[in-house]
This record gives C-alpha cells, sequence and structure tokens, in this order.
C-alpha cells in the first residue's frame, strides 16, 4: 500500500516537495514593497495604504522599537483589531529583530495578564479605547513599559486626520489622554524615521510567541519561527497555485490574533503583491458581502459560522460575489448544506482545510480544483508527512481505516512551547507533533477529524466521538448548530449529550433529533438527551466551545467542572 496515496489526489502543478525560497517575511515583505511599490496593499473603509508607505511605516516602527531599547528575541504585544495598523506593527516587530505576542482584544483581566507577563512583554501595541478602558488600571500588573497607542483614526489619510481627531476628543477625551510610558502611532513612526534600520532577522528567529488554550490550565505559547511562517506561506501559495502575483485581493476578516487569519489573511497576500482589505468585525455578514463587492475581493477565508451568516443574509443585503476565485475554510468542519449554499452564492467552489496554531497553522487541505471530498479536512499539503497513532500509545499507528490520533511532520511544525519544557515533550517526538485530534485516513489519502482525544466519550466502554454525532444532527433540515460532549453516568461512566441550535421557523423537537440519529448511529453513540438552545458558546475565531458547554453541564448537576483552558 501506498504510504502517501495523498499524493495522488493533489492538483496538477502541485509538487509533493517544494523548492523554499529562503527568505524570512521580513525579507518578503521587503521584496513586495519594492516590486509593487504603487499598488495597494491594505484597505480600510475605502483608504488605501500602498505598499512603498507599508513598507517605510513597517521600517520606522522596527527603527524606533530598536532605538527604545527593544533586543532581538524580545517579545512585544499587539492587542489590536483587524486595521492597517496591526499589519505594520506585526512586521515592524519582526523588522526590529522582536517577536510578537498577538493577543485577543476581548481578553479577560486574568487572560492578558497571564500572557503578556508569562512572555516578558515590555512593549505592547494597543488600541487607545482598550488602554483607556482597561490596560490603563492593569498597568501595575503588567510588565509592559513602553506604550504605543493607537486608532481608526491613524488609518486615515493625513489631511483627514485632524477633524477626526477632533471629533474624537470632544466625544471621546478618554482616549487621548496622556500617561507617562505611553506614545501615539504617529509620533512613535516619526521618532524612527530616518534611523538605521535594524539587523534583519534570520530563518531560524521567533518570530511570533502564540498563545493557544491548555488542556488543565494555562495557556502556553507555541513558539513559531521566520522559517515555519515563511514555510507555510509557501505551500499555501503551491497549494492555491492559480492565484496571480500582484493581481488577486484578500478579504481579511479572520482576526489577526489568531494564526490562521495571521497566515492567509496577512502574510500570504503581503507575498503575493496582493491587496489586503481589513475588515475589523468578522461577524458583521452585511459589511463582509459588501466589502467582496466593492473591493472585488478574489480570495476569501473564513470559518463556518462566517459562512453561514453570509448565505443567511436577507435577499436585498446579498451582493454579487462574482470577482472571487477561491473560498478557503477552517476551524471547524462545514455543514455540507452550507457549503452548498455559500458554493451557490459565490460561484466558486470552497476547500475545506485544516491547520493548529502549532503548525503555523495549516497542514491539509482538500484540493482546490480537483479531486475533493465535503465534510473532510482534504490531503497533507506539500511536504508534509503524517501519521495515526494508538491513542493511548503514541509508539504504535493503527490499522488502516481506524481512528488514531492524527501526528503531523513537516516544516511548518513549531520547535516547542515558550518556557515549557515538559509540555514541548509530550507533543514532540523526533519532530513529529501530535495535535490531539482524533482522525481516519480513507483508501484516497483524505483525512476526517472525529474529535478530540480528550473529548472522546466512553459509554460503557465503547467509544463515541463528537464530530461523528454531530456530523447526523447537522445532516437534520431542522438544524443550525449542534455541538456533542460526553456526561457523567454512574452505570456507563459517560453517556452522551447533544446542545442544539434551530434553524429560524423549525419546530423539530428533542424527541425527534433523537429519532433522526436513531436511523444513522448505532444505539450507544445516540443522544441520552438534546438541549435546544439559542445559541453555543464560541471562541475569539467562532468556534464552538464543547468545554464551555461541559462546564456548564457539570455546574448544573453541582459537580466540580475541569479546569478552565486559556482560549488562545
Amino acid at each position: 500500500m501506498d504510504p502517501r496515496p495523498w499524493h495522488s489526489a493533489y492538483d496538477p502543478g502541485v509538487p509533493p516537495a517544494l523548492d523554499y525560497e529562503e527568505l524570512t517575511l521580513t525579507d518578503a515583505l521587503r521584496r513586495a514593497g519594492r516590486r509593487w511599490s504603487d499598488a495597494p496593499a491594505v484597505v480600510l473603509a475605502g483608504h488605501v495604504t500602498r505598499y512603498a508607505r507599508l513598507l517605510s511605516q513597517v521600517e520606522a516602527l522596527a527603527a524606533h522599537l530598536r532605538a527604545s531599547g527593544l533586543q532581538p528575541g524580545e517579545r512585544v504585544a499587539v492587542h489590536l483589531p483587524n486595521l492597517p495598523q496591526t499589519v505594520v506593527a506585526f512586521h515592524g516587530i519582526l523588522a526590529a529583530g522582536g517577536a510578537a505576542v498577538m493577543t485577543n482584544p476581548l481578553y479577560s483581566d486574568d487572560e492578558i495578564v497571564h500572557q503578556w507577563q508569562d512572555a516578558g512583554c515590555r512593549v505592547a501595541v494597543v488600541a487607545g479605547w482598550l488602554w483607556a478602558e482597561r490596560l490603563a488600571r492593569l498597568r501595575d500588573q503588567l510588565p509592559v513599559r513602553h506604550w504605543i497607542t493607537t486608532s481608526t483614526v491613524d488609518a486615515l489619510p493625513f489631511w483627514l486626520r485632524p477633524l477626526a481627531r477632533a471629533r474624537l476628543r470632544a466625544r471621546k477625551p478618554e482616549l487621548l489622554a496622556e500617561a507617562p510610558g505611553l506614545l501615539r502611532w504617529h509620533a512613535a513612526l516619526a521618532q524612527g524615521r530616518g534611523l538605521p534600520a535594524p539587523d534583519a532577522p534570520k530563518l531560524g528567529d521567533v518570530a511570533l510567541v502564540q498563545y493557544t488554550g491548555g488542556t488543565t490550565g494555562r495557556s502556553k505559547g507555541a513558539l513559531l519561527t521566520h522559517r515555519n511562517l515563511s514555510c507555510n506561506v509557501q505551500q499555501m501559495r503551491a497549494w492555491m497555485h492559480s492565484l496571480r502575483a500582484g493581481e488577486e485581493s484578500f478579504l481579511a476578516a479572520l482576526p489577526y490574533f489568531h494564526v490562521f487569519g495571521l497566515t492567509v489573511c496577512m502574510n500570504l497576500p503581503l507575498w503575493l503583491g496582493a491587496k489586503i482589505v481589513v475588515q475589523p468585525d468578522p461577524r458583521d455578514a452585511a459589511q463582509v458581502a459588501e466589502e467582496i463587492a466593492r473591493q472585488r475581493v478574489t480570495v476569501l477565508a473564513l470559518v463556518p459560522t462566517m459562512a453561514r451568516s453570509l448565505v443567511d443574509l436577507p435577499e436585498a443585503r446579498r451582493r454579487r460575489m462574482d470577482s472571487l476565485k477561491l473560498c478557503v475554510t477552517g476551524s471547524a468542519p462545514m455543514p455540507g448544506e452550507t457549503l452548498e449554499r455559500l458554493e451557490a452564492l459565490s460561484g466558486v467552489r470552497v476547500a475545506e482545510g485544516y491547520g493548529l496554531t502549532e503548525t503555523s497553522p495549516m497542514t491539509h487541505c482538500n484540493p482546490v480544483e480537483g479531486k475533493r471530498k465535503v465534510g473532510s479536512i482534504g490531503v497533507p499539503v506539500s511536504d508534509t508527512d503524517v501519521r495515526l497513532l494508538q491513542p493511548d500509545d503514541a509508539t504504535r499507528e493503527v490499522e488502516p481505516g481506524a481512528v488514531g490520533e492524527l501526528a503531523v511532520k513537516g516544516p511548518q511544525v513549531m520547535p516547542g512551547y515558550w518556557q515549557r519544557p515538559d509540555e514541548t515533550a509530550a507533543v514532540l517526538r523526533d519532530g513529529w507533533f501530535l495535535t490531539g485530534d482524533l482522525a481516519q485516513q480513507d483508501e484516497d489519502g483524505f483525512f476526517r477529524i472525529v474529535g478530540r482525544k480528550k473529548e472522546m466519550i466512553s459509554v460503557g466502554g465503547y467509544k463515541v466521538y463528537p464530530d461523528e454525532v454531530d456530523r447526523v444532527l447537522a445532516s437534520h433540515p431542522g438544524v443550525a448548530e449542534c455541538a456533542t460532549i460526553g456526561v457523567p453516568d454512574p452505570r456507563l461512566g459517560e453517556t452522551v449529550k447533544s446542545f442544539v441550535v434551530l434553524k429560524p421557523g423549525a419546530g423539530a423537537t428533542p424527541d425527534e433529533l433523537v429519532a433522526h440519529c436513531r436511523t444513522k448511529l448505532a444505539a450507544f453513540k445516540v443522544p441520552r438527551e438534546i438541549e435546544l438552545r439559542a445559541s453555543l458558546p464560541r471562541s475569539a475565531v467562532l468556534k464552538v466551545l464543547r468545554r464551555e458547554l461541559l462546564r456548564e453541564e457539570l455546574e448544573k448537576r453541582g459537580q466540580q467542572p475541569p479546569a478552565a483552558p486559556s482560549p488562545g
């Protein structure tokens, strides 16, 4: 049997192995700034930053950071929604030789304090309103000594800023208040202009410390090097082979504080000299549709919840999407009905993929032109090897067709976690990263995720995979969303419980949904209980959080919930 049958599924022109350009992300941006100097680089609400200006801002910020004392390898927090300044901040930190720590503006105080203390961030680039509303009162708990604040006003052309700033001062003067150690965005850039450029980073240098949710407590920082991120961009570039340098337009609605958005919606388009249309709020489906039409977006990356919001837009709020050439999705399985409706609306095929924070992120994707399998994560991308290991013994592979823990190996895999040698050793074995996800491989080399190893349900000793139950529930015409967990049972150990959000106007009852499951699942897999809800808890990238459902369920039963990880 071919150990890598997935290679035969590759689109023509996509090689199993790549000849990588030895470029850091900083090298790639400088090349783009020279080659496409007059082309639009980043667009926000119609206001354009061209490549030459973007590069000059990045280099000015980098020079300011080094002149302010930033040392090579030092971590800098970026606490912003998607804005042009977020692109400048990330690449300015890298050009200065630092490592970015991208954090979610919606984090709780505890999460911010933990991550910035853990990373030792002495510099932070933050939104002005976040400083005024939250960070100013936390500053004594944070290691940050140098703050750079910015707002949407800073993204405007210079002739519009004075009026916008005057209006802001009249409405919210606290956002423009001075404080020790606080520097405004354009003041920082001005200080950096004319200063010598810092030494260029090297491929082995850490570019990103990206925090990811732990399973038993505090979140941990995955170390991603320039080589990791550069190789993953080039893997994506090869996979999306129809894209043309200097001609594409990417919608950046996925948040940059998540590695999926950072790689697919920032670093890949900058590598290509493409236009990036930033969208600060991914939940605003009408605005997303408007920007796709107005900016003639050609590449759309999204998660299933965003897709559902787009296809559910009223007819009057929809916009033409005939400019799209490619649509990729990840983070969670895409319900078949949603995928079909999105393809009908957009006129392009949706390529479902898979990745993790620790893998930069992309490891798998369905071919963008050839054979694809709906509901699968596709096949491993170029230079990515895969094994399925025994869930209780990572030294042995499972039999063909059996469920096993997905382990991946490739140039996009992190070297480890920041200051977590024990946790690094637990997931990295001779270059193989143990993902914690359970998967099956079919005869064509396509993979399907069936659940997380830690979320697998044991009903009287029989294994139940939550994703399998969710796929069956999602096939019911009345179900909009669902999530399945295992709940304690004194006799069987665990039983299956599912949470369901119905489509508007649907009248399905829990009994009807259970009967639907009985037609498609073995008896022990059928949910013992189904709870109808108005919504499901979600992460920053709109992924359903089963652990929150379990915590709520255990609290209702008066049982101790497991330690909640910090979202990353």
